[in-house]
């Protein structure tokens, strides 16, 4: 199946950065290229282009697409390592980094990821295909008080135990491998009279599963603070979020990166002594036009936040 996504937020994204013509820059989460490729024709033969994708899928096609640029350096790993990846390549310093968090559509729309709720597949929603942790281990081998736990936190799931309890009862009889016996035991789960049309019921069962898979909350203040550590003085880091969980956390940390001190509000004078690392470039996000909106409905919940170094 071809790689095909479509980049949220492209312009709003190129625009954040401020690129300069000969500096570095970091997309750390490659995908088909649709950002990077934009970024890279900014450049001139002295800037440069780190691109980072856990996916190799993700990896061979943006290789492919960006095949006549010779100032790149694309990289199979996690963003969650990039001040080791940066290490690694002898880069010290970069004046740009771009997170498009969430899932690509080409994961969501190619069938045997185990992404979508909508779609036949053995268990599975790894980015990494190489990783050991899939959906099948969570659903399968987790107990329902941890179940429970996470589809509360990441899914904000109102049914959250009972959708554990339905699980484990299943698998108690045999274990869950496909996305659609998953489905339908959430589903029998949920009272009818509780569900809302045109919102699918697995939908937030689903997004816990993969969040947990891919340490996709859990990896996301560490890597802000290792990608401004690696900012040069005036450059930018730009991350979009697609849901409210990741938002949450990036505001957060934006806010307190650009606050600085961290003493009680009763103190008088200031004693940690940190200093604002960051000031904000967006203090409300920046989210789809009408016009993109109706190109792209998965642009609906997009959300780009923005902070430069000082």
């Amino acid at each position: 199946m071809e790689f095909k996504h479509t980049s949220v937020l492209l312009e709003e994204c190129i625009e954040a950065l401020d690129i300069k013509e000969s500096g570095t820059y970091v997309d750390c989460t490659m995908g088909g290229a649709g950002h990077s490729k934009e970024i890279i024709k900014k450049l001139s033969k002295e800037g440069k282009l780190i691109g980072i994708d856990q996916d190799m899928d993700a990896i061979k096609t943006a290789t492919e697409r960006l095949k006549e640029y010779d100032n790149k350096i694309i990289v199979h790993d996690n963003f969650y390592n990039i001040d080791y990846i940066l290490e690694k390549i002898h880069v010290p310093k970069v004046d740009g980094i771009l997170m498009d968090l969430g899932v690509s559509s080409y994961q969501l729309d190619t069938a045997e990821r185990g992404f979508s709720y909508m779609r036949e597949a053995k268990l599975d929603m790894r980015m990494d295909r190489e990783a050991e942790l899939s959906a099948y281990e969570v659903v399968n081998e987790y107990d329902e008080e941890e179940l429970t736990r996470i589809f509360k936190e990441y899914g904000e799931e109102r049914f959250a135990r009972r959708i554990a309890r339905r699980i484990g009862e299943k698998r108690s009889e045999k274990p869950i491998e496909t996305t659609m016996e998953l489905v339908n035991i959430i589903e029998a789960a949920i009272p009818n009279k509780t569900k809302v049309r045109g919102s699918h019921p697995a939908k937030r069962t689903f997004q816990a599963i993969r969040i947990e898979v891919n340490s996709e909350l859990s990896i996301l203040n560490k890597a802000i603070e290792d990608s401004v550590a690696r900012l040069n003085k005036g450059g930018r880091l730009a991350i979009i979020t697609f849901h409210s969980l990741e938002d949450r956390i990036v505001k957060h940390k934006f806010k307190e990166l650009a606050t600085g001190c961290t003493c009680p509000r009763d103190f008088p004078i200031c004693v940690c002594g940190n200093e604002p690392k960051v000031k904000l470039v967006t203090r409300k996000p920046i989210e789809a036009t009408e016009f993109e909106l109706e190109h792209n409905t998965r642009s609906r919940s997009a959300k780009l936040r923005v902070i430069e170094k000082v």
